[in-house]
């Protein structure tokens, strides 16, 4: 860093991961746990840890008949309580406010289209599954209530236990063989319960590990990604891309070099905005720092930025395996990818979408989303980039854009 240069933080990052919505799958939540102060994405009750799909979230342990069955459902569910919880951004298909929460309980019971419930001010929140951004904190003063299908008595189906009773008022005469039946029917459940109680272990710690395997592949480093929004001098960032050598690619907004930070010798992607509008610094800033709050696994993420009289760049997190078109279009590619895997880049696209236009703070539309724009990291997750850059344009060149995809696709973004 050069004498002259300063650095002023302009936001700075979330204080724990459970912020950042997408971090843990469907039907699951995010909590922090006390002792070791780390973060980790639990299964509500009734629901196991997903072994085998590709993106991380919990399912049901046991089918759901939904309003089919003719039984009365108080038979066939009970309802679990998590205190504490709170479902961010989802909403409930139904609010009724009630008195407490057992009237809450019973009243998820007895609707089936009730999966699961939050209590919360005296009033009862019905949701349908699956559930999305669960968060887990003390400081949530909410309830919820998830319907799990009942356990069945093991002794009413047991086709030994009449016999054993019969036996048993036979033998009353002699007090000794009496003893024995007991002593013999105690131990045989005893070691059979033991023998579940093993294999129930081994099976969830097999899983576990699984799980553990999965999850490193598809977070790897996302404790490090989030840092704050750092502020960077034009000669640092000369430095780190030895005089802007290495040029990754070019688009609407200008050219793309790849360059290491000299701080924490960490690889990034510096961006040189080119015919961007002649502002304030203060609305340039202003701009940068709504993108830079925009939190998730499938957006490509802003770690800095350079404001030097009409020299602006944008500092990213560096994707190794480069564009999307890259990978479809490019001839030389030795790589491509196979259906499942090409259904898992659209998946990641579109769970970033969905956050941009309806879930983070400021609705985001990015006017000029294509293969180019999608970027792959080291562990083939696709991420969305130059997404709310589209009011940073000159309006001349905001004009041509917009004609250009019209005359195209068709299509016209709502903000065009």
């Amino acid at each position: 860093m050069s004498p002259s240069s300063r650095v002023s933080i302009v936001w700075s990052n979330l204080h724990d991961q459970c912020d950042v919505k997408g971090f843990c799958g469907l039907n699951s939540y995010c909590a922090v746990l006390e002792k070791t102060n780390k973060t980790e994405c639990q299964c509500y009750p009734g629901f196991v840890i997903n072994p085998i799909d590709m993106f991380p979230g919990c399912y049901q342990n046991a089918s759901d008949d939904g309003c089919t069955g003719n039984e009365d459902p108080r038979l066939r569910y009970k309802v679990a309580s998590v205190d504490n919880i709170l479902w961010l951004i989802d909403h409930p298909y139904l609010v009724v406010p009630l008195k407490n929460l057992q009237v809450c309980s019973d009243s998820c019971l007895e609707d089936c289209r009730c999966k699961a419930a939050l209590y919360t001010n005296g009033n009862c929140h019905k949701y349908k599954l699956p559930l999305r951004y669960g968060r887990r904190s003390p400081d949530i003063s909410a309830t919820g209530l998830i319907k799990v299908a009942a356990t069945h008595n093991l002794q009413s189906h047991n086709p030994m236990a009449p016999r054993n009773s019969i036996l048993v008022k036979y033998e009353t005469k002699n007090s000794h063989g009496l003893i024995v039946i007991l002593a013999v029917s105690l131990g045989s459940i005893a070691c059979v319960c033991f023998s579940f109680a093993v294999s129930n272990f081994t099976i969830y710690m097999h899983r576990l590990q699984r799980y553990k395997k999965l999850l490193d592949h598809t977070k790897v480093g996302l404790a490090e990604e989030l840092f704050s929004l750092q502020s960077f001098s034009y000669t640092e960032l000369e430095d780190a891309t030895h005089g802007f050598k290495e040029e990754l690619g070019r688009g609407t907004f200008g050219a793309v070099y790849k360059g290491t930070l000299s701080t924490s010798n960490k690889m990034v992607a510096v961006k040189r905005l080119e015919k961007v509008v002649e502002e304030g610094v203060r609305e340039f800033k202003a701009e940068i720092t709504t993108i830079g709050r925009t939190h998730h696994r499938n957006l490509v993420q802003l770690l800095g930025f350079c404001i030097e009289g009409s020299r602006k760049l944008l500092i990213y997190e560096y994707m190794s395996n480069g564009s999307l078109a890259h990978l479809l279009f490019n001839k030389a590619a030795t790589v491509r990818p196979s259906w499942r895997e090409r259904v898992g880049i659209v998946l990641d696209v579109a769970k970033g979408v969905l956050y941009l236009h309806e879930e983070c703070g400021v609705h985001i539309i990015h006017c000029n989303l294509k293969p180019q724009n999608i970027l792959l990291d080291h562990s083939w997750t696709a991420k969305i980039s130059d997404f709310g850059l589209a009011r940073l344009l000159v309006p001349n060149d905001q004009t041509k854009i917009a004609v250009g995809v019209k005359q195209r696709s068709g299509y016209l973004a709502p903000e065009w």
